[in-house]
């Protein structure tokens, strides 16, 4: 088996210098016990990010590190200028020395285009002529685009990246558009839908022309001495990254396109093992069944959400690391 992780890094109660420091000690605490890869999110003006701008914590985060990669899970692109992106991507693949993986998506969340000025109804479009721009900027040493959005005439790129011809990429949730565009994928829900997706991402791989890349699945993992205190614990923290999430979907009158939340409800999460919640015994007896029926061996987990304290991160990944990994 193989261990990555997928962060959002939520607001909590404490001034984020220091979230951000204890965050970084706990990334440096994965990247000692072995874990493959730190994925993080991009999210704007929800209590779900509390620091948006991914590759800055990434460029922080690296320095205390050796072996983990970093990984975006995603950019927005339709919030970011591909030539921008283009540069910043190409600045951290060298400032990690290659150690870097680029995700990239169009966002499920229409208010938040719509706030940042963007028009929602051509997300899809916007993520498009993005992604082929950026993918351009990356490979070539003068770019000429012509897009709805952006229009470039022998464009001079004076940056590439450290790997070549590009990091690797990847797109979340969605197996058709990440095997078509030759990305590894990360997908979410029961083992069942998991062992789902993973099926039809290398049917479509094949039938794309390519042997597919990665596709991991993704876990709520929370492991404390005992199934009880485990279990009490979640249930609180359940509902605060449920308040996180929600907040523009509410103001907007929406309910959130697959819904990571299950609109809040934690024993439908703990029932459908989409939340495991427990002592070391219970979580891997969870992952062993990850192994034996999804058809990857690339776990996700999500150990942070809610208010879990850096404390409780710290112990939850340790216990996981010595008695799962």
């Amino acid at each position: 088996m193989r261990y990555g992780i997928f962060d959002q890094i939520e607001v909590t109660e404490q001034p984020l210098h220091q979230l951000y420091r204890e965050r970084i000690e706990w990334v440096k605490a994965a990247d000692q016990a072995g874990f493959e890869r730190y994925h993080k999110s991009e999210h704007h003006m929800i209590g779900l990010d509390a620091i948006p701008t991914i590759g800055l914590f990434f460029a922080a985060a690296a320095e205390h590190t050796t072996r983990i990669r970093f990984a975006s899970l995603v950019y927005l692109l339709p919030f970011h200028h591909p030539i921008r992106l283009a540069e910043e991507i190409c600045s951290l693949d060298h400032l990690l020395h290659g150690r870097y993986d680029v995700g990239v998506g169009r966002g499920i969340s229409p208010p938040e285009h719509e706030l940042w000025g963007l028009e929602a109804g051509r997300a899809k479009e916007n993520f498009d002529e993005s992604l082929a721009a950026l993918r351009a900027a990356l490979t070539t040493d003068r770019l000429t685009f012509h897009g709805d959005t952006y229009h470039f005439d022998e464009l001079p790129i004076v940056l590439r990246p450290y790997q070549e011809p590009h990091p690797p990429l990847w797109y979340a949730g969605k197996v058709g558009p990440a095997a078509a565009g030759r990305m590894s994928c990360v997908v979410g829900g029961t083992i069942p839908m998991i062992a789902a997706q993973v099926a039809e991402y290398r049917v479509a791989c094949r039938a794309a022309g390519w042997d597919g890349g990665t596709i991991g699945g993704v876990c709520n993992i929370y492991v404390a001495p005992t199934d009880d205190e485990a279990r009490a614990r979640v249930r609180q923290s359940w509902a605060v990254f449920t308040r996180h999430l929600t907040p523009l979907f509410r103001r907007w009158g929406l309910v959130p396109p697959n819904d990571p939340t299950l609109g809040g409800d934690i024993d439908l999460a703990l029932q459908l093992g989409v939340v495991v919640a427990g002592s070391p015994a219970t979580v891997r007896e969870h992952v062993e069944r990850f192994k034996a029926e999804t058809g990857t061996d690339y776990l996700v987990g999500k150990f942070t959400h809610g208010d879990l304290d850096h404390r409780e991160l710290m112990r939850s990944l340790d216990l996981f690391a010595s008695h799962v990994m």
